[in-house]
């Protein structure tokens, strides 16, 4: 989803997206050729320089009320899972408005208190199957009495200057990454891809080759 179609389903997308499949569950196949910059994937006009750590970094931007986002998280689940040793692999909210950047902030509390694990799936499914979006530090705290968490603890970390620098640098990458839309794939710095190229299996696919031409430099 992009900007502009976030501003043209503003009333709709926030209060309750229908999932439309986006692929089965599996991991990412592998190409019959060789991806093509433009079709495929898209380089980056300015390079990010990025340390060199012996791994190649990739993000996936999303937003919790993205119904194409729910619908790739069944693929790409098991291809993070089996990722190599030498892939290092991160989420980032994009937040293209105020209602996405309270949305970005449920990630990164659910990060700060390391929590993404059991609350990820959880959320979007709040948002997609229950139909009950977290569009409010009241909503997000109920959500988070629900889930049997502590939730003067969730506040806290929901209101810590810790929370609201990660918000901060997710923006920054964002511009960066020259992003708008999600979901976008962004791959160590140089290149984006994403489900819309050709589908989840292939996005991940460009994904798994354009790492491998990266690591001689990572």
């Amino acid at each position: 989803m992009n900007r502009r179609e976030f501003s043209l389903q503003l009333a709709g997308v926030a209060g309750a997206a229908a999932l439309s499949g986006l692929g089965l569950p599996g991991l990412a196949l592998a190409s019959p050729s060789a991806p093509v910059e433009g079709a495929d994937y898209d380089t980056l006009k300015t390079p990010i320089i990025l340390p060199k750590t012996g791994k190649v970094e990739v993000i996936e931007f999303f937003w919790y009320g993205c119904p194409h986002c729910y619908a790739f998280e069944p693929t790409i689940e098991p291809w993070i899972a089996k990722l190599p040793a030498d892939v290092h692999f991160r989420r980032v909210p994009a937040a293209f408005s105020a209602l996405w950047e309270t949305h970005q902030q449920i990630y990164f509390t659910w990060e700060a208190l390391g929590l993404v694990d059991a609350m990820h799936a959880k959320t979007f499914d709040r948002f997609h199957k229950q139909r009950k979006p977290i569009n409010s530090e009241d909503d997000m705290l109920k959500f988070a009495q629900e889930s049997g968490l502590d939730v003067a603890r969730v506040k806290k970390a929901w209101d810590s200057f810790d929370v609201h620098t990660r918000m901060g640098q997710a923006k920054a990458l964002t511009d960066a990454y020259a992003v708008d839309g999600v979901p976008t794939i962004g791959i160590h710095g140089r290149y984006t891809t994403a489900p819309s190229k050709g589908g989840p299996e292939q996005c991940l696919a460009t994904t798994d080759t354009l790492v491998a031409q990266l690591r001689k430099i990572a």
